[in-house]
């Protein structure tokens, strides 16, 4: 459909975009912002009027967006609280507007490890290949950013989209997003000189923008050896060697100064991917990536003979917190209720179990959609989603690969009686580490290649 143009008007932004944006906004739902408005009375009150007043002072220059309403929620799995910024009704849809336009010039440079908020990619896409990852790689690096959307630098904020779009108006809104302040619990407004609201509409594609310059081509220019996957602000880098990863995170540590954030020292570790062919000690030799425990498990070949497996399975946090739901349903004192009315309250719970039953299955996580009507992340996480693949009793998956059209994988060799294991030079067939996991390896000193992306816009 042809866009509308707006005439007389200093920005080009048309009232279809402005529909689309809502039509995402009411699909997503939410909560009020700080004037108390919900969806529906914004819908019930006049909606053509409203989505009018949007789109007539966004093309005019002359939109300023409200206070963000911060509102404090338990994290994930416990540990204290976070605090999300909600922007009021109107202000999403506005936000939507921005993210939309911007997302389409800056989807198309994202590096193929970043997962967090595309299009087509999940969370359990990012298992999936950190599982595989694991089986090529010996060594992990868990990253963990302290306070990543608190700590966002506005400037390189801004220097990135005005790198990526020629439409004046997204940079102004941008910059008018980053310094809107935010209304506390006492109704008191709390000035800001850093970060981005987690939790606003904008906030993904802007964390991503940065992210892809501090992280992803930086990692891929300096350090072309090693792989990753990223999901927002979580990451996880695979090395082939203590040494590497030891370079690695050194390297990273100096990285994240230079872009105004910082990695949590107790937190952020080095792990070692131990398995039936890779037996050296290491202190560490389990982490945690989007809900999921990595770690060294019991798994089991096609003839029946069992070996030693690095694998994913629930986190125990993320069980914990699926048990807390199922027993906040109280189903013995549901005697009232019909087998119905059952149904359609856990139905969406079971659709959950299933798709992350077909999701760990031989081909490992990330080879299924998740279903239209959960959010990637918190089917992860485990909110109110039920996870069984690490339950007693409940076998692990095989330790298989997918079979990819775009680039081969090599198949995991588990132990046998009577052939050992292969060795090759390639991290991404080699299975055995060195002799003991303490004694490094020298790994390839390649020269970086240049990266024409990063060129064109470096983050300092």
């Amino acid at each position: 459909m042809d866009k509308q143009k707006s005439s007389g008007k200093p920005f080009d932004i048309s009232k279809m975009e402005v529909w689309d944006a809502w039509s995402k906004v009411k699909g997503n739902q939410g909560a009020p912002g700080v004037d108390g408005q919900s969806l529906e009375a914004f819908e019930e009150q006049d909606l053509k009027g409203n989505l009018y007043k949007i789109w007539n002072r966004m093309s005019s220059g002359t939109y300023f967006p409200p206070p963000v309403k911060a509102v404090e929620i338990p994290k994930a799995h416990g540990g204290g609280t976070r605090i999300l910024g909600v922007p009021t009704v109107a202000d999403r849809v506005a936000q939507t507007v921005v993210a939309a336009r911007l997302e389409a010039e800056v989807e198309q440079i994202f590096h193929p490890d970043s997962y967090g908020y595309r299009p087509n990619r999940s969370a359990l896409d990012a298992v999936g290949a950190c599982r595989r990852r694991c089986w090529e790689y010996n060594w992990v690096i868990d990253l963990d950013i302290r306070k990543f959307f608190d700590s966002v630098r506005w400037d390189l904020v801004v220097k990135a989209v005005e790198a990526h779009t020629d439409a004046r108006w997204v940079v102004l809104y941008v910059k008018r997003w980053l310094a809107a302040p935010m209304q506390l619990p006492d109704r008191s407004l709390r000035e800001r000189d850093r970060g981005t609201p987690q939790g606003s509409a904008v906030s993904p594609v802007l964390a991503n923008l940065f992210m892809h310059y501090a992280f992803d081509t930086w990692l891929a220019r300096e350090f072309p050896t090693v792989a990753f996957e990223r999901y927002a602000d979580d990451a996880v880098v695979h090395c082939v060697s203590r040494w590497q990863a030891e370079k690695v995170l050194a390297a990273l540590h100096e990285r994240m100064a230079e872009v105004g954030l910082e990695l949590h020292p107790d937190k952020t570790k080095i792990v070692y991917c131990k398995d039936s062919n890779r037996r050296g000690d290491f202190e560490r030799t389990s982490f945690a990536f989007l809900g999921y425990t990595f770690q060294p498990r019991q798994a089991r070949r096609k003839d029946g003979v069992k070996f030693t497996c690095f694998l994913p399975a629930i986190s125990k946090e993320a069980l914990k917190k699926i048990g807390k739901q199922v027993r906040s349903w109280r189903l013995h004192r549901r005697t009232g209720s019909s087998a119905a009315d059952l149904a359609r309250m856990i139905n969406p719970v079971v659709r959950g179990r299933s798709s992350v039953n077909q999701g760990t299955s031989r081909t490992g996580p990330g080879r299924n959609r998740p279903s239209d009507d959960q959010d990637d992340k918190s089917r992860v996480t485990g909110d109110c989603y039920a996870r069984i693949c690490g339950s007693p009793g409940v076998r692990s998956p095989r330790a298989t690969r997918p079979r990819s059209a775009q680039a081969p994988h090599h198949r995991y060799s588990p132990p046998s009686a009577t052939s050992g294991s292969s060795s090759s030079n390639s991290p991404a067939t080699r299975t055995r580490p060195p002799d003991s996991a303490t004694s490094p390896a020298t790994p390839s000193t390649s020269a970086p290649s240049t990266c024409s992306d990063y060129d064109n816009i470096t983050l300092r």
